[in-house]
């Protein structure tokens, strides 16, 4: 407690600065720090990509990657894109992904990335509301799409074969190939855009949230202070899609800012692959989500057991709260705890979190990074105390922070409304020892019998017993309680649903819980609805039990 009092005390970002080339020389771009600078400090042949996915296994150094990203960013300057100009990618995870996105970046341009699993008219949405003047995607995604819909669509990259391209269109693999490499980073000013992400959030309505290069400063702290990253021979495993923020601030920035060998794994979910690419890599640092590791242990301890994951020194989730279940089984079947950390696509990196060389509670989202200043506030702005639940509010003032939100400078305040804090959505309270401890989104509260109960926290009881592989929990409206406790759950497969064991889950609840939190209904389904990045989806239970219309709901996407 003393060690992190001290580090609270004493950070500034100023100190962050100095890691950086820009703090002296004057020029700044968060890709020459994140890989140029490395190559200018004799690291060239340090490797820095380790992608293995779609029968393809490759490795490149960091000199590779300066190379190639110097490449694409030439090809773009040459076809005229400009600094602030958008660039969109729409790739599923291959090296060709990571080069374009550096290299647009690089060029001063704004990279527009897509979630692989985006269909049709939601691709078409994003590119004529950013004014994306191109894009680099594949001959199948491509499918998914209509370039002639999109006005300001004038270069469309195509990688794969050249038989694949289309009149029109430029083959990404061509392009590269009579490129010269040699010096083409635009300089910038530190609150310079260069991501311009798409987040439903919690409402359904798209929002495009600029990120700046500034960003460099809090992805380079978190990973070293949160993740731990820059040791010798450390292989870090982001397995976020980058069509989401934590696959570019923590699949990307954080990795190689840190000068960290980062492993990409192109295919989907496959908990067999999982483990074995841990074992044949020797991965140190692994960050997943709740819901890959509740996947994995619905495989059993017996899996993971033929596999030699000894190499991990740490686990991080994040994108939904962490269930104690969930991290007492990475201790027993891995050996290391799972630590939880939050943030947002609007905060771009970690602000607080389970730090290493600090107590795990579990459940807890942990405590504040240095530099960050979080706290609880009520409906009227005014902090509360210990143990009262409220509103999770942040200090303005980190860098890594979003600087807007595309064409709509009214979201972008709502966030703001009681300044100087930035509003989370997020309900929480904070214990004594300053671990905060996530209770739902705003919506997601269940008032009932004059309680108020966080959704998380009967979740996560449940899914402590044996029976129940996952749980979704809701307020019911009631005429007498005003709203009870309902849980929607998909049981493990040697289970059946009947009125013992109802029972059985009911007294269980009660061992930790309230009386008022205890579910008053059980609902029996074979799959949650989950959100794109596999959360699940608490507003389309809400909007199936009150028989309203889903439509978008299902279009949430998340960290």
């Amino acid at each position: 407690m003393k060690d992190y009092l001290e580090l609270m005390k004493n950070f500034s970002w100023s100190q962050v600065e100095q890691e950086f080339t820009w703090h002296t020389s004057g020029r700044l771009n968060i890709v020459h720090e994140a890989i140029d600078r490395h190559v200018l400090g004799g690291n060239e042949g340090q490797v820095a990509l380790i992608f293995e996915g779609w029968g393809r296994r490759e490795q490149y150094t960091f000199g590779q990657l300066k190379d190639l990203t110097d490449k694409f960013a030439g090809i773009l300057a040459k076809m005229g894109i400009s600094p602030g100009d958008r660039m969109a990618i729409y790739m599923p995870r291959t090296p060709e992904l990571y080069i374009s996105l550096l290299g647009i970046i690089k060029a001063g341009a704004v990279a527009v990335p897509f979630f692989e699993g985006y269909k049709g008219k939601m691709v078409e949405q994003y590119l004529q509301d950013s004014g994306a003047v191109g894009i680099v995607t594949n001959a199948e995604l491509r499918k998914n799409f209509n370039s002639g819909t999109v006005s300001s669509l004038k270069h469309v990259f195509v990688c794969g074969s050249k038989g694949q391209v289309e009149t029109g269109e430029y083959w990404w693999q061509g392009e590269m190939e009579q490129a010269q490499a040699g010096e083409k980073t635009v300089w910038v000013n530190k609150d310079h855009p260069m991501l311009l992400l798409y987040t439903s959030g919690s409402t359904g309505t798209p929002k495009g949230i600029i990120h700046v290069h500034e960003a460099m400063l809090h992805l380079y702290h978190t990973g070293k202070l949160v993740l731990d990253l820059g040791k010798k021979d450390d292989v870090f495993w982001c397995t976020a899609d980058p069509g989401w923020v934590t696959g570019i601030s923590y699949g990307v920035w954080a990795p190689w800012l840190t000068g960290t060998a980062n492993l990409i794994r192109g295919e989907r979910f496959n908990a067999r692959g999982w483990y074995s690419i841990i074992e044949k890599y020797k991965v140190t640092v692994w960050y997943s989500t709740p819901t890959s590791f509740r996947m994995l242990m619905n495989y059993g301890e017996n899996l993971a057991s033929q596999f030699d994951l000894s190499s991990i020194r740490h686990i991080f989730s994040v994108g939904e709260a962490l269930n104690p279940a969930v991290l007492r089984w990475g201790q027993k079947v891995i050996g290391v705890p799972i630590r939880d950390t939050w943030w947002m696509t609007e905060t771009g990196g970690v602000l607080i979190a389970n730090m290493p060389g600090q107590p795990v509670k579990p459940g807890s989202m942990g405590r504040p990074i240095p530099g960050i200043y979080a706290t609880v506030i009520d409906n009227k702005g005014r902090e509360l105390a210990p143990m009262e639940m409220g509103n999770l509010a942040i200090k303005l003032g980190w860098p890594g922070m979003m600087r807007g939100v595309w064409q709509d400078e009214s979201a972008f305040n709502a966030y703001f409304k009681f300044s100087p804090w930035y509003l989370t959505g997020d309900l929480v309270y904070r214990d004594y020892e300053g671990y905060f401890w996530y209770q739902g989104r705003g919506d997601d509260i269940i008032n009932t019998s004059g309680g108020r109960v966080g959704p998380f926290e009967v979740e996560s009881r449940l899914i402590e017993h044996p029976a129940v592989m996952e749980a979704g929990v809701i307020g019911k409206p009631d005429p007498l309680r005003g709203e009870v406790v309902k849980a929607y759950l998909k049981l493990e497969e040697t289970y059946q649903w009947g009125e013992g064991l109802e029972r059985q889950l009911k007294e269980f609840a009660r061992e930790v819980l309230p009386a008022y939190a205890i579910p008053h209904e059980f609902e029996v389904i074979d799959e949650l609805p989950k959100t794109r990045s596999g959360k699940i989806s608490r507003r389309i239970l809400k909007a199936w039990e009150l028989g309203l219309p889903i439509e978008t709901l299902n279009q949430e996407d998340d960290t």
